[in-house]
């Protein structure tokens, strides 16, 4: 018999999002929790990650490109980030915590009831930030997949922050959309996996949860923030139209 799996990406250190996400009963009830990666570039990174470790044996870990840039700026292996607020949060996080993010697998691999050997990763399974879409074509996923075990037959990827299912040349491929920065609508998503594939949205007073952040989060521009990522202001349309570009489209 395979596992019931709770699948929670991108929760870019947004501690209220997901502790509702966390919250909910078959979360709660699920085998195992996987986080697909960038779970510490935003506000609150320390506290989400104690949040995380806390579930001990039941979560399983895949990093993330920004997770990844976190500790490359703490160890002094860049001095930039992209993302403006990665910085702060790079230096709120704990020696342990770097140590912890450092050392995450880009992937993991679980027997899922009803989906069998499930691949989890954040972009890709050969990179962590490379783009895919659910629209992007075929020879796109045929590029990305190659190499897998045919024995995995869904994959489970993030970092695009818009849920989706769909089949690519016969696997199934999940994106269960972000906990802490969705684009498209406002709330904390996630997955459901076993026996099939049920995407969730948990929705939670994202005016409470702003005013938290602006209480227990120093970082200068946080207030904006906060408002754009927690409302959704960038709408699916708006990403799918800025991120499109980036996956081979037209070349």
């Amino acid at each position: 018999m395979g596992m019931r799996i709770a699948v929670v990406s991108d929760v870019h250190g947004v501690l209220p999002a997901l502790e509702a996400v966390l919250g909910e009963p078959e979360v709660r009830a699920a085998d195992r929790v996987v986080v697909t990666g960038d779970v510490t570039a935003g506000p609150q990174p320390a506290e989400v990650l104690d949040l995380l470790v806390g579930l001990g044996e039941r979560l399983v870990w895949v990093s993330g490109n920004a997770d990844r840039e976190l500790v490359e700026y703490r160890r002094g292996l860049r001095t930039e980030i992209p993302d403006p607020i990665g910085p702060y949060a790079a230096e709120r996080l704990r020696p342990e915590q770097v140590d912890l993010l450092a050392g995450l697998p880009a992937t993991a691999t679980l027997a899922v009831e009803g989906l069998g050997e499930v691949l989890f990763c954040h972009a890709t399974p050969r990179d962590d930030e490379e783009m895919v879409l659910v629209d992007s074509r075929l020879e796109r996923w045929e590029e990305v997949l190659a190499g897998l075990d045919e024995t995995v037959g869904t994959v489970v990827c993030g970092h695009t922050h818009m849920p989706y299912v769909r089949l690519a040349h016969g696997r199934l491929v999940v994106n269960p959309g972000s906990v802490g920065m969705p684009y498209g609508r406002p709330g904390a998503h996630w997955a459901l996996l076993g026996p099939g594939v049920e995407l969730r949205r948990t929705v939670f007073d994202t005016a409470a949860a702003a005013d938290r952040l602006v209480r227990e989060c120093d970082w200068p521009g946080i207030a904006e923030w906060a408002d754009h990522y927690l409302n959704a202001r960038a709408g699916d349309a708006e990403a799918l139209a800025a991120f499109g570009p980036r996956d081979g489209r037209g070349v």
